[in-house]
């Protein structure tokens, strides 16, 4: 097909104030030239996109927040000559692609915006004779087995045929800044992706646990930025890596064994508490679900996240592991979470999974929890 532009729109976007609409736009122009190189058109609503290299722009853009759909599209005039001309080309070009033949139903759809000498009924009618002129094809408005899209902008008009599915959410960058408790398996990267969708930026935090578990978990880790990152151009995702080997040895030594995840759970948000504080973050995310495991209880739930102010935010909540396995294999996380990373030794035997409130403050006790949780946070780094 000839196409010489990409147009891009927008949902919930368009529901904000025009102040905010703006500003979304903008951002969303933004992510969307640093995903791929491109010219970029912002009129009406519609975001137009002109990519240096085409195949390219088709691919990219569905990794792009805040856009809803998208369409490979082909310019030209909005008076009748040009139309005409444009749309008995486009036309033939659906023959040679074997999309369109004399058996192929079609419709067409029109959509106007300005002042014109015609309806959008009447230009549709006009562009259905055009096409029959061409393929002498049946007309089914009700059952199309192709539609053929002409919208009409003021002077211009774009003809297209496919609406392509994009990711949809918020654009990147325009919610706030999130520290994500970041693991090598499948729920954390999911969670991570999801909170992307909504536009907020990510602070990917890892909590090293040598010598219970290997380097491999640090690695994985790393893969799995790597790959959440190519859905973050503009925004991109930053690392940061704590050695937490130290903390759960006095967890286990100093507090009763089965509340071991418990503690190292607790200690993790509240080592995200103070990252988030230091970055200027809102939130702290991570991959919880509810009953999926040990620390993951609604009573655990809990207790865990006693003593830490900041919201933690937890989308997966709802979800089993079926629906979030499947969202790793779309964004392309699954491959890698999968990789056997060899588990973590601490965990006990036979973990608490009714946690009560007066011994985990105990057991915070026990263990000097706040000291702790100071010595690991000294020692955060971050990582390139």
């Amino acid at each position: 097909m000839n196409h010489d532009l990409i147009i891009a729109r927008y949902g919930e976007i368009g529901l904000k104030s025009p102040k905010i609409r703006s500003r979304f736009e903008k951002k969303l122009v933004k992510n969307i030239r640093a995903t791929f190189d491109c010219d970029v058109v912002r009129n009406q609503g519609r975001i137009y996109i002109f990519p240096e290299d085409f195949n390219e722009g088709i691919e990219k853009l569905n990794r792009v927040f805040g856009v809803v759909s998208y369409s490979p599209a082909t310019s030209t005039h909005a008076n009748y000559d040009d139309i005409d001309e444009t749309l008995a080309k486009y036309t033939e070009d659906l023959m040679t692609e074997g999309i369109l033949d004399e058996n192929t139903k079609f419709a067409i759809k029109c959509r106007r915006v300005g002042t014109h000498d015609f309806t959008s009924q009447e230009m549709a009618a006009h562009c259905g004779g055009v096409v029959r002129s061409v393929v002498l094809a049946p007309v089914d408005l009700t059952n199309p087995d192709l539609t053929i899209f002409v919208e009409i902008r003021e002077g211009d008009a774009y003809i297209y045929h496919e609406k392509i599915k994009g990711p949809g959410g918020l654009p990147l960058g325009t919610q706030g800044k999130v520290v994500v408790l970041l693991s090598s398996g499948i729920d954390s990267p999911v969670a991570a992706y999801l909170m992307m969708k909504r536009g907020c930026e990510v602070v990917a935090l890892h909590c090293n646990n040598d010598p219970f578990s290997g380097p491999k978990v640090t690695e994985l880790f790393n893969e799995l930025v790597d790959r959440l990152n190519i859905y973050a151009k503009g925004v991109p995702i930053k690392k940061s890596v704590i050695d937490y080997g130290e903390y759960l040895t006095v967890a286990k030594d100093k507090a009763p064994e089965k509340m071991t995840c418990v503690l190292c759970k607790s200690g993790m948000y509240r080592i995200a508490e103070k990252l988030a504080i230091k970055l200027g973050a809102d939130a702290i995310v991570d991959g919880s679900s509810v009953g999926q495991v040990a620390s993951q209880t609604l009573s655990n739930i809990l207790a865990t996240r006693y003593g830490v102010d900041m919201p933690i935010l937890s989308p997966l909540i709802g979800l089993d592991k079926e629906e979030i396995t499947a969202i790793a294999k779309e964004i392309g996380t699954f491959e890698i979470s999968k990789i056997d990373d060899g588990g973590c030794s601490a965990v006990p035997r036979y973990p608490e999974t009714r946690a009560d409130l007066d011994r985990v403050k105990q057991a915070c006790e026990d263990m000097n929890q706040d000291v702790e949780v100071q010595k690991a946070f000294e020692n955060i780094r971050k990582i390139d």
